[in-house]
């Protein structure tokens, strides 16, 4: 892809998620020459099938001109060197669901689609990152994912779909969760934390107390400049005390958007890319391999018919 159109409509499926929701709803499934676990791929695939059948059908008035599936690529990234902690508190995956990673992965090719992912980063930062640069060129974006981290990149022309409750997010469901506009989530969890990453936040301040107190100085840069002004005793003393650890959960929660751009620009960009990707001729049609995304990456176009290749991946 040479050049973004104000036309385009951007699909960014978050994988990672969508492999996890589906360990979880089937069954253990084996394929029966070596009992290899296959039944988080074989759901996830008719997950990925479903949502490429549905964001082309006739009901669908926001049909996307590129689709990319991206995945978190290690269980530690960037945010372990800011918060050792971060996500202590997962367990190691399944063991029948760690050796289907690889075969998912190969899946998401199978489809004729990019499978996505950077060492030492989230899948969040990446679609953070596109999200950035899509809205520079005037496009659109829906972001597919349940995760509630990317509230924070609701705006216009970006779409929030969550596949779990199989509806649009609003903003007015992002105010209800964290009790700001998306804009100022990022400010709340700093101060809150988030216990299912194992971050902790100020002590004594919740959601709440956190979304109060960002309503009414603005952000947190301002509310830590003026925490001397609060008349609350205990509230003013730990804003003071923990100033510096809010900060830090605030490092911890921002998207790597700058990072990123700044280390691929040349290469990856979705404006552009300065390398072609390989292309095979198989008896599917043309599959589109990718290699090393550093150097190979691009969206590719959704055809005009999708065809599931239905059959063992070796």
């Amino acid at each position: 892809m040479s050049k973004i159109q104000k036309t385009d409509h951007f699909y960014l499926i978050d994988g990672s998620g969508y492999i996890f929701r589906a360990y979880y709803a089937l069954p253990p499934l084996t394929r029966k020459s070596d009992g290899l676990p296959t039944g988080a791929v074989s759901g996830f695939c008719s997950m990925l099938f479903k949502l490429l059948e549905d964001s082309k059908s006739n009901e669908n008035k926001h049909k996307p001109t590129h689709f990319a599936v991206i995945f978190d690529s290690a269980r530690k990234t960037f945010r372990n060197e800011i918060y050792s902690d971060y996500k202590a508190n997962r367990s190691e995956a399944p063991d029948d669901l760690a050796p289907q990673f690889e075969y998912i992965r190969k899946s998401v090719l199978a489809f004729n689609l990019p499978s996505v992912d950077l060492i030492n980063y989230e899948a969040d930062d990446l679609i953070a990152t596109y999200v950035d640069q899509i809205l520079k060129k005037g496009a659109k974006v829906t972001i597919v994912s349940s995760d509630k981290d990317l509230m924070q990149l609701f705006r216009n022309k970006v779409r929030i779909f969550d596949p779990m409750k199989n509806k649009f997010i609003s903003e007015e469901d992002v105010r209800n969760k964290f009790g700001v506009d998306p804009s100022k989530v990022i400010d709340v969890q700093a101060l809150a934390g988030d216990s299912s990453d194992n971050v902790p936040g100020v002590p004594g301040i919740g959601v709440k107390t956190a979304a109060e107190l960002i309503n009414k100085y603005g952000n947190l840069e301002k509310l830590l400049k003026s925490a001397h002004e609060i008349k609350q005793n205990k509230r003013r003393e730990t804003l003071i005390e923990n100033k510096d650890k809010a900060y830090e959960i605030m490092d911890v929660n921002l998207m790597a958007v700058n990072e990123i751009f700044q280390k691929f620009k040349n290469d990856i960009l979705i404006h552009g890319h300065t390398h072609r990707p390989k292309i095979h001729q198989e008896k599917y049609g043309t599959r589109y391999v990718l290699g090393d995304w550093e150097k190979e990456y691009y969206f590719l176009k959704i055809n005009k018919t999708i065809e599931f290749i239905n059959e063992k991946i070796e």
